[in-house]
Parts: structure tokens; sequence; C-alpha cells
């Protein structure tokens, strides 16, 4: 069991994380609804309502570690069922984006898939599937993961082999920008 050093308390990441969030973690009082009805909890290192607690007592290192905020799903069923009306999926996306900023990213797929991502929107103005999935697959080198289902998604025209042509396109890349040029300031 690993143990954490409580007097360890960091607290401007608790205030970032509230700030960022928009959410006061002081008000969750571990009652567990979100982790009662996290889908993905199976999956979790530690339990959400234990990454509220640990936010809570400014474990910083601890929390942006977590393979819990990289497996999360974004969706929400531990906000809508928690009773102090705390949006707990936000404070697990302001995490994520922190771990992502500070070089924690302790699953590198999930990473990855989420920037080629947004390269492909980024350059498309959507996402081009077939682009995603070469450009994925060439920088993780799983070459042959799920090339049984290329068969039926072909054929069903579920891929397209060329982007789709994206009405003012141009305005995507602006928000990209946009988004670079704030993050420097």
């Amino acid at each position: 069991m690993k143990t954490t050093n409580m007097n360890a308390r960091d607290a401007e990441f608790i205030h970032e994380v509230e700030e960022r969030s928009g959410q006061q973690v002081v008000r969750c009082y571990q009652c567990g609804n979100c982790t009662a009805g996290c889908p993905y909890n199976f999956a979790y290192d530690i339990p959400v309502n234990r990454i509220m607690r640990l936010v809570q007592t400014g474990q910083k290192e601890v929390v942006l570690d977590s393979k819990s905020l990289w497996l999360c799903g974004s969706c929400q069923s531990c906000t809508t069922r928690c009773p102090n009306n705390i949006d707990v999926a936000r404070i697990m996306d302001v995490l994520r984006h922190m771990a992502r900023e500070t070089g924690h990213a302790s699953e590198r797929n999930i990473k990855l898939f989420a920037d080629t991502f947004l390269e492909s929107v980024e350059k498309h103005g959507r996402v081009y599937e077939a682009g995603l999935m070469a450009s994925y697959v060439a920088q993780t080198g799983k070459f042959l993961n799920d090339l049984d289902l290329a068969p039926a998604v072909l054929t069903k025209g579920k891929l397209s082999l060329k982007p789709h042509p994206v009405h003012k396109r141009e305005a995507v890349e602006e928000i990209f920008l946009r988004f670079r040029e704030k993050s420097k300031q």
C-alpha cells in the first residue's frame, strides 16, 4: 500500500485547481457518490473521491501522477451524482490539463491520441479519421491493433480515405492560434 505524506500540503495547488475549475474542493465531504457512479472506476488507480480528498490536502504530485486522470471519460456521472453540486468532471479536466502542462502524463498513448486528434482538427478543420489512425499507429508502433476492423469499416463507408471539405477551415486554425497566443500570456 502506498502512503501519502499529508504534511507535504501544497496550498498553491489547491488554489490553482479551484481557480481554474471554478469549484470549491473544500465542499466535498467524501460521500463517495462520484466513485459509486463512475463507469471507469474499475480501471482507476485512485478512485474519484480519493482524488478529491488528495486535492483538498494539496497532494499535487500524487494527483498529477495518477492514471485515473487519463482514464476519465468525462461522462459527467460524478458531477450529476454530487450532492454538493461540485462539477467533479470539470475538476478532473483541469487536473488532466495541469498534468499535461507539467509533464505528468502517466498514460502516454491516451495523451498521444488526444494530441493527434487535435492536430487533425487544426489541419483539416475537423477530424480526418484515416489520417488520425495512420498518424497514431505510426507514433505508437501498434500496426496490427484493430486491423481486423478495417475491412468492415471501409466497406460500410465509415472511413473516408480523403479528408472531408470544411467550410471556413481557416476559422478553426484561428481558434488554435488564439489559444496558443493566450497560453503564452
